[in-house]
């Protein structure tokens, strides 16, 4: 692994380096220095000429901040000639902006997609986006990771025997079903409207969630209001408790305040692409850097990514031969 060269913004300098730690080298410093109209400068302070650059940064508060970093670094080693520039980011935030469903409105999926590669970033390595679509927003080979697989041997350690998998709502029910697939058990969903960015309705539960204990599993938690609301709904329709599941749990604003408070929640599980905040003590974290450090070993080695899910998600098992086919 001597010819890759691996940094990190300030977003999440812990999971830069235990990814660091699984490929066998070593995160190299970047300087971030502001200039006194508040302008940021990135430097890069190793050598990266020809060869293979990682910048491992999420999109996570303060967001525009990171991704200015992110930007500036890419554009260093652009300037520094590296053979190829790899923006690993764990969480996309701009992936929740990703179709036109208001007049005159912006979208900062596609936007930022193009901005990343404008600065010269020839792939991305990315988690769990939002949206299937927003992946066909960037115009460089881009890669998506899934942590149902982590997830889901948490789940494995304890008794499923009247256990459910639940999906916020209808959107998210294909990763749910992945997910109920693997750990063997049934999966019902919520029907949820949204009438804000912190609010949402749950107007009824698809499927039977009576005298069970649900995983309610969403690929991502800011505010908490979804999965408040989608537990009280549960325990409506005669649920007995809950666990909650996700992969970026951001946890902004009232979040953690609103699920310590909801008794219906046994527990809560993220995975740690994002920070995990200081005061949900309660909360376990599951590590993504080792699916990380085998993609990124994977990119460098030329060899294929999806391989490594074959067994948590059919769409990357290879295709099974057709009779009379060729």
């Amino acid at each position: 692994m001597k010819d890759i060269v691996v940094f990190s913004g300030s977003a999440h300098p812990t999971l830069a380096h235990q990814i660091c730690d699984r490929l066998g080298t070593r995160l190299c410093p970047t300087r971030i220095s502001r200039f006194s109209n508040d302008c940021l400068q990135a430097q890069l302070t190793v050598n990266v000429r020809q060869r293979d650059v990682y910048i491992i940064q999420p999109l996570v508060p303060p967001t525009q901040e990171n991704l200015m970093e992110l930007l500036l670094m890419i554009d260093a080693a652009r300037g520094a000639s590296a053979a190829q520039i790899t923006a690993v980011m764990p969480h996309y935030a701009y992936a929740r902006s990703d179709k036109k469903d208001a007049s005159r409105i912006s979208l900062g999926g596609r936007l930022v997609a193009d901005m990343l590669v404008s600065a010269g970033a020839s792939r991305v390595l990315t988690m769990a986006l939002h949206s299937p679509q927003v992946q066909g927003f960037f115009r460089c080979p881009t890669d998506q990771l899934t942590a149902l697989g982590a997830l889901a041997e948490h789940f494995r350690g304890t008794d499923l025997s009247n256990t459910v998998v639940v999906s916020p709502d209808l959107g998210n029910a294909k990763n749910a079903t992945q997910f109920a697939r693997l750990l063997g058990i049934q999966m019902a969903a919520g029907s949820k409207r949204r009438l804000a960015d912190d609010k949402v309705i749950v107007d009824s539960i698809v499927g039977d969630v009576t005298g069970k204990r649900a995983i309610v599993l969403d690929d991502e938690i800011a505010t908490g209001g979804s999965i408040v609301e989608i537990c009280n709904r549960l325990k409506d329709f005669g649920a007995l408790c809950a666990s909650v599941a996700c992969t970026h749990g951001l946890f902004t604003g009232q979040a953690v305040e609103k699920l310590r408070a909801c008794e219906f929640i046994t527990d809560v599980a993220s995975t740690d692409t994002v920070p995990a905040p200081k005061n949900f003590p309660e909360l376990t974290t599951i590590s993504v850097a080792p699916l990380f450090a085998e993609a990124i070993e994977r990119i460098h080695h030329g060899r294929s990514v999806s391989k490594m899910f074959e067994d948590v998600d059919p769409v990357f098992a290879p295709p099974k031969p057709v009779d009379g086919l060729f």
